[in-house]
């Protein structure tokens, strides 16, 4: 294979193996990571009880609060969430009682870990 080729192939793997960790990441709930996607619907998120926006951060400079997660229901019936890469219980007051678009789990916190609110999709683990 001429070297031209190899560097190639290996550049689009490397490309390829950045973006599936960067989505890997994002479905840990890492901070700011796959805010800007789901941004438009985000910013209409209001946080129980208190008609606050779930969602702090904009597209362009601030990171966002809201971001992808995994999450899964325990037996109890209690929500749990990846929330930068640590598994945490999400208290019952945050949870909305709406599906999100794409149907997956979302977390809206700040980078200190307080969850403002959480939309539980197809419990994954």
């Amino acid at each position: 294979m001429p070297r031209y080729a190899l560097v190639g192939v290996v550049s689009v793997g490397l490309l390829f193996g950045a973006g599936t960790f960067l989505r890997a990441l994002a479905q840990d709930g890492h901070h700011g990571l796959g805010h800007a996607e789901n941004h438009d619907w985000y910013q209409e998120l209001k946080q129980p009880g208190t008609g606050y926006s779930c969602c702090n951060g904009t597209i362009n400079g601030v990171e966002g609060d809201c971001r992808p997660t995994r999450a899964y229901v325990n037996d109890d019936g209690q929500w749990y969430a990846l929330l930068n890469g640590r598994w945490v219980p999400v208290p019952p007051r945050v949870v909305l009682r709406q599906l999100a678009p794409d149907g997956s789990s979302h977390i809206c916190a700040s980078k200190s870990g307080m969850i403002y609110c959480f939309l539980g999709g197809s419990p994954k683990i």
